[in-house]
């Protein structure tokens, strides 16, 4: 298993990342997800498992603008 992290990320910023959810109630975990669909600026949609390497690697360009 490799330590390297994204750029911007570090060990101590893992751990709380792993500490907020991990330390969560059930409502909360609820409250969060569904925040996240009524976003009006993103949309949730299925893709093909396949095509989630391209996705993601054309999201990342595009935020490197």
């Amino acid at each position: 298993m490799s330590n390297a992290f994204p750029k911007g990320w570090d060990e101590d910023r893992v751990r709380q990342v792993l500490d907020h959810y991990e330390s969560q109630s059930e409502d909360e975990q609820f409250a969060e997800i569904e925040a996240a669909f009524e976003q009006e600026d993103t949309v949730t949609i299925s893709i093909p498992a396949s095509l989630a390497p391209e996705v993601r690697a054309l999201i990342a360009r595009r935020s490197s603008q």
